[in-house]
């Protein structure tokens, strides 16, 4: 039980310290916030519920994932390298990639309300 709450502890403090010093995760935070009541408005059944939060949810992972590695980047190279740029670029990509997915699940729950 100690171990679980040791490691509640640390994902807190990566949150906390990535919603203070990272806009990104700000603005992910808040669509977060803002997309939850709207998943549960939007949605017409249980599970589109669901798959609407979780794409949000899954976006401020990959978020948080991109924000540790251009952190690690930077330590490990602070300054102008070429292959820490592609480094860098991948991880954004992958945020992308998870903007992309829930941009899809959020427009398919859209058409399936309205339509």
């Amino acid at each position: 039980m100690r171990a679980l709450r040791l490691a509640f502890l640390n994902s807190w403090r990566g949150l906390r310290h990535g919603a203070r010093t990272e806009r990104a995760v700000r603005l992910e935070l808040v669509l977060l916030v803002l997309g939850v009541p709207a998943a549960l408005i939007l949605g017409a059944t249980l599970w589109v519920r669901v798959a609407l939060v979780a794409t949000l949810l899954m976006m401020l992972a990959a978020e948080f994932l991109n924000t540790a590695i251009e952190k690690l980047c930077d330590h490990l190279h602070p300054g102008q390298h070429p292959r820490i740029g592609t480094v860098k670029d991948l991880a954004s990509a992958g945020t992308f990639s998870t903007q992309a997915v829930a941009m899809l699940v959020w427009i398919a729950a859209l058409i399936d309300r309205v339509g």
